[in-house]
């Protein structure tokens, strides 16, 4: 009997390496989605195997139009947007927790700005940023230890239009990005072609963004930007253009953006309708990567110059479906996921880190409009 004891005690832990192993290969994926084409409920909760790539159902909370997500740092909330018009944008907190995906709703507060499509938390959990695309605004909330929002803390408006009078007739603001250093927020700005650099103050009680001081860099007219990242060492910015199809490189300092290059999305035989979407760098800083929507249904592939910040085209890689609105990378860099709005689902990519290329793992999961992935880790 002993021996048995001793034996199976002996296959446990042998064992035990092979289980914590696959535990920690183990993150969870949140997808915001639409509900108004009627095929999804609102926010869902994917188990991601970082070795296989496979992706497994865990969990999902109701929720309307849930179509951009942020998570605290301490992985305990999660904030949504909820993209509505007629004055009932919104922004709706949660707790979260990770063991098993459950979501929790907290509170909800309106936003002040029609069709909120982007939000942001800095890095000490402060403040919540929440982009209003038809209110041409940005919305700040402060955050309380039970990652309650408090009442609205300050509202931008922008002024101006675009050269483009079906779509740039006003600001559309359309996502807020924190410096690495968090002493800046960069504003994007469909409407007016605009990247604002706003000095973020984040122990002021009230209007910690401080609009008064704003440096603001132009993109090419009619271009419409959309979404942007920095570059690994946070010296350079990069800027997804939604209606030219293109990437601008800028250099950053101090919340000053100095333009550096500017390179296109598309192919040289590409004829038809654009829509650059979002864009992300490789955890190791080589990689630029950029969606695209229209009829090219695709990813741009960059390779990174380190020293001066500037792009190389590698290649175009195709999503396998419509409509990439949104795409992440995974925290090891090794996959590359992709929210197909249009073909309701999720495709798992396998990156090559020396090449930059992808391929298509045919992991896939069907979900009602995705449109933004956020790892937990």
């Amino acid at each position: 009997m002993r021996l048995k004891l001793a034996f199976r005690l002996i296959l446990c832990m042998l064992n035990l390496p092979m289980l914590l192993s696959a535990q920690n290969n183990t993150i969870n994926l949140l997808i915001g989605t639409y509900t108004n084409t009627g095929k999804s409920d609102g926010i869902y909760v994917y188990s991601f195997d970082a070795a296989s790539g496979n992706l497994t159902y865990k969990n999902k909370v109701t929720a309307e139009n849930p179509s951009y997500l942020a998570l605290s740092a301490n992985k305990k909330y999660v904030y949504a947007v909820n993209e509505l018009h007629d004055g009932k944008g919104s922004i709706s907190a949660f707790s979260y927790n990770r063991r098993d995906g459950n979501l929790y709703l907290i509170n909800k507060q309106l936003t002040s700005g029609d069709d909120p499509c982007h939000v942001v938390i800095d890095k000490s959990d402060r403040h919540v940023v929440v982009s209003n695309y038809s209110g041409g605004s940005f919305t700040v909330f402060g955050t309380e230890k039970n990652g309650q929002l408090t009442d609205k803390l300050q509202l931008n408006v922008h002024t101006g239009k675009g050269p483009d009078k079906s779509r740039q007739e006003k600001p559309h603001v359309h996502s807020a990005t924190f410096s690495p250093d968090q002493k800046f927020i960069l504003v994007q700005d469909l409407g007016t072609d605009c990247i604002s650099s706003y000095p973020y103050e984040p122990k002021k009680l009230t209007n910690p963004v401080n609009v008064s001081e704003v440096k603001i860099a132009k993109a090419s007219p009619g271009s419409g930007p959309r979404h942007v990242t920095f570059s690994k060492d946070g010296r350079f910015v990069y800027l997804v253009q939604e209606m030219k199809a293109a990437v601008s490189v800028y250099a950053y300092k101090d919340g000053r953006l100095t333009f550096l290059q500017e390179i296109t999305m598309l192919p040289p035989s590409f004829k038809g309708d654009v829509g650059a979407a979002d864009i992300h760098m490789s955890p190791d800083g080589k990689f630029l990567y950029a969606s695209n929507r229209g009829d090219a249904n695709d990813i741009a592939i960059y390779k990174v110059n380190i020293l001066d910040g500037k792009l190389t085209h590698v290649q175009n890689q195709s999503v396998k479906g419509r409509g990439p609105r949104n795409f992440t990378l995974s925290p090891n860099g090794k996959y590359l996921l992709v929210a197909n709005q249009y073909t309701n689902e999720v495709v798992v990519f396998k990156r090559d880190e020396v090449s930059g290329l992808l391929k298509d793992t045919q992991n896939r999961i069907e979900v009602g409009a995705p449109v933004c992935l956020v790892f937990d880790e």
